[in-house]
């Protein structure tokens, strides 16, 4: 699938048919996420792939947003290993994560799946059910699967602002 394609069809998939994910499709898509640039190349970056009735349970506990995606991809970062920037009061720790999320959304997408960042969540409630190591930090959750007869785009997903809108040439 060419990118122009991919970028402009991915969609926030809100219902799946529960169907599972290949393996190779899996493996497809957390391939694309060791391309991701992070500052630095730190590439401090985790991802916990959820499959398990137990995994996803723990999910289900943490947010309503998994939809029946039979697999949910949990993105960490270690806030031990980023990069701070000049001037003390930002890392990259959040935006190298939320690039890493960008390319497995992307891939997703050309894998033939549909995704759904999820952000409505509690990180530290995720980190403890999880088990997740001290000094991670959890992003996002990435639901992943095959939509069902419901999961389409949202209505108001194909408008968008022209670029004079958000784009200033200074």
């Amino acid at each position: 699938m060419d990118f122009s394609t991919v970028i402009k069809d991915r969609y926030s998939c809100k219902s799946y048919d529960g169907t599972a994910p290949s393996q190779e499709q899996i493996a497809a898509v957390l391939e694309a996420s060791r391309f991701a640039p992070t500052a630095k190349n730190l590439q401090e970056h985790h991802i916990y792939v959820c499959q398990s009735s137990e995994a996803l349970a723990k999910i289900d506990e943490i947010t309503p947003c998994r939809y029946n995606a039979p697999c949910v991809l949990v993105v960490a970062f270690d806030t031990a290993h980023v990069f701070t920037y000049p001037g003390g009061t930002r890392d990259s720790g959040i935006e190298d994560a939320s690039i890493v999320c960008t390319h497995l959304v992307l891939a997703a997408q050309n894998a033939g799946l549909q995704s759904c960042w999820v952000n409505l969540f509690d990180p530290e409630k995720a980190k403890r059910a999880l088990n997740l190591p001290d000094g991670e930090e959890v992003l996002a959750l990435v639901d992943l699967g095959f939509a069902s007869e419901k999961g389409r785009p949202l209505p108001n997903h194909f408008n968008r602002k022209e670029l004079a809108e958000t784009v200033t040439y200074l």
